[in-house]
């Protein structure tokens, strides 16, 4: 796939904390959320990204849009240098890339009009006359399935489904290429979740978006997305295709993620994979393989040596000792 077919590279993007103890704060160690992670998203697709609470998603969609800075590594957009950029470069490229959070209330100004809201960006970049921005404000909630006097209620008045579509508005109204999903649906209820889906799905296809959509509603994911990245601890453990991943899954975290998912069908049975313990310190991470604590068929070979993510074919990436 060459590089020009995709719109994000990441390449070994590193961003870890600092942790600060006693009266002085001073570092005593480090947590690394995203250590080493590389990947491509391709121009009109949707990445799924999953993984437990606390392994890094979010940490890495932040960081990919520069909203935190990064340790090492390059994020490369559209052709362009995201870590290089300077500050007026950088205003001009978040026209392009726009976050969907995962609470719609928290995400709102309740000062704010919803309307106020959805024009800011347009605004801020200096779009349009007023009466254009107003246009603007209004075609969009009409595509969001909300009506144009809506712009003119609080985020108090709106239920969490209207305001997830407000805060859909809001990232939509500036016409960006990559949209990142953290989340989005995960604090409404399912009947509403079906609607959100299918609202984000109609809109890339009608403004040719691209998503990151990060979850860990692993149904969800295989709903929307064309290839799935699988993150544990901090790493990207396998990458594939949706059908490829869901039918075939390689990596032990993978094929236990899997089987967690509750089967519709109350004749049909799912042979469960239990893991045993909990995640590790991110502070203090095993050496080897940072899954070996947790799986049910680990080796000598993977307390020792960290896996590479390989390509087994089909465009299919996997990090396991297993595979070889």
């Amino acid at each position: 796939m060459g590089e020009n077919k995709n719109l994000l590279v990441v390449q070994d993007l590193i961003k870890c904390f600092p942790v600060r103890k006693g009266l002085l704060q001073r570092t005593q160690a480090r947590v690394c959320a995203v250590d080493g992670v590389s990947f491509a998203i391709r121009r009109g697709e949707t990445l799924g990204l999953v993984g437990e609470s606390g392994c890094g998603k979010t940490t890495l969609a932040r960081t990919i849009l520069r909203l935190i800075s990064p340790t090492s590594g390059r994020v490369i957009f559209d052709g362009r240098d995201v870590f290089a950029l300077e500050s007026h470069e950088l205003k001009r490229l978040r026209r392009d890339m726009q976050i969907i959070f995962q609470d719609p209330f928290s995400s709102l100004d309740p000062r704010m009009r919803a309307g106020e809201s959805i024009a800011e960006g347009l605004a801020i970049h200096r779009l349009g006359t007023r009466e254009e921005q107003h246009e603007a404000v209004s075609e969009i909630l009409r595509k969001v399935q909300l009506q144009p006097d809506h712009a003119d209620r609080y985020p108090r008045q709106f239920s969490g489904g209207q305001r997830q579509r407000i805060a859909i508005a809001r990232a939509l109204v500036l016409r960006p290429k990559l949209v990142v999903c953290d989340e989005p649906v995960s604090t409404l209820d399912v009947s509403i979740q079906a609607q959100v889906l299918n609202l984000l799905m109609s809109l890339q296809a009608e403004y040719g978006l691209t998503y990151l959509f990060i979850s860990h509603n692993l149904g969800v994911v295989e709903h929307v997305s064309d290839r799935v990245a699988v993150m544990y601890l901090g790493k990207i453990v396998e990458l594939a295709g949706r059908r490829e991943l869901y039918q075939h899954p390689q990596h032990p975290y993978t094929q236990a993620l899997l089987s967690a998912i509750p089967v519709p069908d109350p004749r049909a049975r799912r042979e469960r994979v239990a893991l045993r313990g909990d995640i590790p310190n991110m502070a203090h991470p095993p050496a080897g393989c940072r899954f070996h604590p947790r799986c049910p068929f680990v080796m000598a070979r993977c307390r020792e040596e960290e896996p590479a993510l390989k390509d087994i074919g089909d465009d299919h990436h996997v990090a396991c000792w297993l595979i070889e």
